[in-house]
């Protein structure tokens, strides 16, 4: 009902075609990323939304996070992304806690955001973190949509998830989450859900923003796995 209701809203509040741009919900730590002249300079957990920690150092041991990019970036922009922990190397990280007497990590989740708040970077370069990126934000990006920078940005050398549908209608963002509601348990890392973002940013401005969330996104959880 809620997907049903932000599509009718989107289309009024735009009163045209709306192209939504479909993703993953990957199960992790959500990061901020900042690049200078195309030099990562900064990296930094949302926290509350408002303040989060700097882990830069940490950031930089992500084999998947580019130090330095490629072609024709913008001068300074930021992507946003998750950072995440595959199942595999969770599993090989619990089976190390547990032989050293140490406590086992809860969920691929939890390793992933203790892993960035750790002192040490040469532990944390141990550790096989991972990092899809989605979001990419400034003054001077090559489109005017969602979807094409996030390929270009691609083309830079950022890891950019490949679980991306552009969608029309309602029914065809539902058979994007339908499809990945069964297909989920294939992955190699956890996702809870699929977010939905409409595409233009002219349309994106229009909408605007509520107090905690973007009017242009909504994301759909899936049901909690039951064990």
């Amino acid at each position: 009902e809620e997907v049903t209701e932000f599509d009718k809203r989107s289309r009024k509040l735009t009163g045209g075609d709306i192209v939504y741009v479909c993703e993953l919900k990957f199960d992790g730590v959500a990061i901020g990323l900042r690049y200078d002249q195309g030099h990562l300079v900064l990296a930094v957990t949302r926290g509350d939304g408002v303040l989060g920690d700097d882990v830069t150092t940490n950031i930089k041991t992500i084999r998947s996070i580019p130090l330095r990019l490629r072609g024709d970036f913008p001068p300074v922009f930021e992507i946003r992304g998750e950072v995440f922990l595959p199942r595999e190397g969770f599993d090989k990280l619990n089976i190390e806690r547990e032989e050293i007497g140490e406590a086992l990590f809860a969920n691929p989740r939890n390793a992933a955001a203790g892993s960035l708040k750790m002192q040490d970077s040469s532990l944390v370069a141990r550790r096989p973190l991972d990092c899809f990126l989605y979001h990419v934000l400034g003054e001077q990006l090559p489109f005017d949509n969602h979807d094409d920078n996030l390929m270009k940005a691609r083309e830079w050398g950022l890891k950019v998830s490949p679980y991306i549908a552009k969608c029309k209608t309602v029914e065809d963002i539902f058979d994007f989450i339908n499809y990945w509601n069964k297909a989920r348990y294939e992955l190699p890392f956890d996702i809870d859900g699929v977010v939905i973002k409409v595409n233009s940013h002219a349309q994106q401005e229009e909408m605007g923003f509520t107090a905690k969330s973007p009017r242009w996104a909504i994301a759909y959880k899936f049901q909690a796995e039951k064990a």
